[in-house]
């Protein structure tokens, strides 16, 4: 399980993504023949080792020759989609620039199909984001977590003019996230980065809990005065010194303006699609409204299908997601015979030491029910039962 946080002290770009997940081992060669697999025209992809203000990183940079050739977002797609890449990269690199396409069409107010994409339909671009899906693979990323966003300041030159930094499909695509301004009079979050690490990222803050591993630095091209340099750091979750310990991504939200009904309908859904567990909690909201936050405990790798359909199926507009550790016992189901049938019963190991014997409630009551006997009667036995089959007590002469 191997949990990487980005570590962006003085911004994100796409080079730089590449450049430290290359310096944390990411073979060269298989990235070139996966980027290679794109029908694209030719380019020439190349690593060096340089120092920005005393610190080592690795610098990828991309070669092309000059075009005029402007790319939608469905010659885009078509094109990654016809690759040979892995299905896991594919969805990845489809999903990132479909941030891209989103914030672009909001900018300059045109549909999605419409949207030309200047720097972003370029080929490096193209190559930095389906380079960073592809590395999150290779790299075997189970989940990415990222520290708020240094925006710069300024103005720069654009083919439609001069536009104010931070630009404005970046602001787009960073809505929600944790941001603060670096004092850097220029672009230090590009649009290519704002849109992948918003991809790769489950959550924003401080690093988390760690046992480290390796450290990639990546960099960029400006001088900012300072060293401008991506950090990406890697290792196990620093809770996992426990055995049957594991990684899991928490995803909740409040709502006080949804029917009632639809709750069971969306639990039954969240835990078909295979959350760990859901679960609703009564709170009192702004105005002294009552309200309810559903919680979904999932793995992170999922996270993104959960939120999806807490999106589609809820009245919410947006979400909260943490990382917590889930512990889980080991468990097995007997069958103990008690006066009136038979009762399934979950039991529950930590190590060789039963901690849980919990009798199947529909089994109690269907007995109650039939034998008009009280329920607490057949939960009792079932579970006195289930316990002297793992605790007999001493022998008796």
């Amino acid at each position: 399980m191997t949990l990487a946080y980005f570590d962006c002290f003085s911004g994100i770009s796409g080079d730089m993504i590449l450049g430290a997940m290359v310096d944390l081992g990411l073979d060269l060669s298989d990235l070139t023949g996966a980027l290679k697999s794109l029908d694209l025209e030719e380019f020439h992809l190349e690593v060096r080792e340089v120092a920005s203000y005393g610190l080592r990183a690795t610098k990828v940079v991309i070669t092309v020759p000059e075009s005029i050739l402007v790319r939608t977002f469905n010659n885009i797609r078509d094109l990654i989609e016809n690759s040979p890449l892995p299905n896991t990269v594919k969805a990845k690199s489809l999903e990132i620039f479909m941030r891209l396409a989103r914030a672009e069409s909001v900018v300059h107010g045109k549909p999605i199909d419409q949207v030309h994409f200047h720097e972003v339909g370029a080929v490096d671009s193209i190559l930095d984001i389906v380079g960073a899906a592809y590395g999150f693979e290779a790299l075997g990323f189970t989940e990415v977590l990222s520290s708020p966003l240094p925006l710069g300041h300024g103005m720069m030159k654009t083919q439609h003019g001069s536009i104010p930094v931070p630009v404005p499909a970046v602001l787009e695509l960073l809505e929600g996230t944790p941001t603060y301004s670096s004092g850097i009079p220029t672009e230090t979050v590009t649009p290519t980065g704002a849109a992948v690490i918003k991809s790769l990222a489950t959550s924003f803050g401080n690093a988390p809990p760690m046992v480290l591993e390796k450290i990639g630095y990546g960099a960029g091209t400006k001088d900012l005065g300072v060293p401008n340099l991506l950090r990406i750091v890697t290792g196990e979750p620093g809770y996992l010194l426990a055995e049957s310990e594991e990684l899991a991504c928490q995803i909740s939200t409040n709502i006080d303006d949804m029917n009632p009904e639809f709750y069971d309908y969306v639990i039954e859904r969240l835990l078909g699609a295979g959350a760990h567990d859901v679960w609703l909690t009564p709170i009192q909201m702004k105005k002294t409204r009552p309200g309810t936050i559903i919680t979904v405990l999932c793995s992170p790798g999922n996270a993104g299908a959960f939120k999806k359909i807490l999106l589609e199926e809820t009245s919410t507009f947006g979400l909260r997601t943490v990382s917590v550790m889930k512990k889980a016992i080991d468990r097995e189901v007997i069958t103990v015979d008690t006066a009136w049938g038979p009762v399934s019963v979950k039991v529950g190991r930590d190590g060789n030491r039963v901690t849980s014997v919990s009798p199947e409630f529909s089994d109690c009551a269907q007995i109650a029910g039939e034998h008009g006997v009280p329920i607490k009667e057949v939960f009792q036995e079932a579970q006195s039962l289930a316990r002297q089959k793992f605790d007999p007590g001493p022998d008796v002469d």
